[in-house]
């Protein structure tokens, strides 16, 4: 298991209502605590503040993130928010380039860059998520893939703004289906990421950055995936919608003492 701090996020996408989150919410600040596991959970766009507001009111260690950001400034941009708007909400981290934003919605690598950019520039932490598709993972692609969005989405990053970067391989093949990588293969994975960033800055920086793996993390096989030497943590999506399961992946993250 890695030395470094892990990092387990609950990604809730487009689910639950307000009352469901503040209950998983609550559920979790009874479920969660100590320092040996940092924890965040991105709620819908909506239900932030609510979510932020009992956390804080429990004294709860985990914190909130944002599913998405806009890059500008609070002005005329329809539909969209800003980075101080989340911060008005209590929002401390923010999820760029998450698979879904990526091929559902239609990001492209240059809008990730600004959107990690600009949430830097503001103080925010960043999960910077990664990942190929099933037809590239066949094709043999699977570290063309990774190392080039890695390197347009890291593109204009300090050495110091790196400290508050987080990187997220999440095999698109293995999102809401059901499937994983073998901890064999998503190690390999998280290897050949740490390399690619120790070339981008160097072997220190790539030393310390976290490296979770988002690709169907379950109570069932989290600990066999999180005992691989650079897989620090998970970004996780349907298990992240269960107090119990939430709980039982942060369990099998806590550095032993």
């Amino acid at each position: 298991m890695s030395t470094r701090r892990p990092f387990i996020g609950g990604n809730w996408k487009m689910n639950l209502h307000q009352q469901d989150a503040v209950d998983l919410a609550l559920a979790l600040a009874d479920k969660v605590s100590g320092d040996a596991v940092q924890v965040a959970v991105f709620p819908a766009l909506p239900y932030l503040l609510p979510v932020a507001a009992v956390l804080h009111e429990k004294g709860a260690p985990i914190a909130v993130g944002a599913q998405d950001v806009y890059t500008q400034p609070n002005g005329a941009y329809t539909g969209e928010v800003s980075l101080s708007m989340l911060q008005d909400c209590g929002v401390t981290c923010v999820l760029v380039g998450h698979s879904e934003r990526r091929h559902v919605i239609g990001e492209a690598d240059p809008l990730i860059n600004e959107k990690v950019l600009a949430s830097l520039e503001a103080g925010m932490d960043v999960i910077l998520a990664i990942g190929e598709k099933i037809e590239q993972r066949e094709a043999g692609k699977t570290d063309y893939i990774n190392t080039g969005q890695l390197g347009y989405g890291l593109a204009g990053v300090t050495d110091e703004q790196m400290k508050r970067v987080t990187i997220a391989y999440e095999p698109v093949w293995a999102i809401g289906t059901g499937k994983t990588a073998t901890p064999g293969d998503a190690q390999r994975a998280h290897m050949v990421i740490r390399q690619a960033i120790a070339f981008m800055f160097d072997q220190d920086i790539a030393d310390g950055v976290r490296v979770q793996y988002g690709g169907s993390m379950k109570p069932g096989n989290a600990a066999e995936l999180l005992a691989q030497p650079d897989i620090d943590g998970g970004l996780i999506g349907g298990a992240s919608l269960k107090a119990d399961d939430f709980a039982a992946i942060i369990d099998a993250a806590a550095v032993p003492a």
